[in-house]
């Protein structure tokens, strides 16, 4: 497959763009908080990045179906994974679930830390 010089450049700013959007529509969902992880929080941008969130919210769905309404009311134009968890969750599991562990190496508070 030819290369394409200059795409981990613009792969970043579609992502960030995206990012952004993001971090603006997620408050009014009732948001408290909100990390980047995973490669782009490390910098390491490739063809299939996504973007890695974790986000603390009041809930009652289920774990495995909480990101389901994050991607029916953001519809996101890149690939994104939404680790959703309740405030006592992420207070109970912050030091031995290995998602969080790894937010808390590399990860960067977008807002609420």
């Amino acid at each position: 497959m030819p290369m394409m010089f200059g795409f981990a450049r613009q792969r970043r700013q579609l992502l960030e763009a995206e990012l952004d959007r993001f971090v603006k529509e997620l408050p009014p969902f009732g948001v408290y908080r909100a990390y980047l992880t995973g490669d782009v929080a490390r910098g390491n941008i490739a063809p299939d990045t996504e973007l890695d969130l974790v986000l603390v919210q009041d809930t009652n769905e289920p774990f495995h179906r909480r990101a389901d309404f994050f991607f029916s009311h953001l519809r996101p134009s890149v690939g994104a994974r939404f680790m959703v968890y309740t405030p006592d969750e992420f207070e109970e599991l912050e030091d031995r679930d290995p998602v969080l562990l790894e937010m808390k190496a590399y990860g960067e508070v977008l807002f609420g830390g």
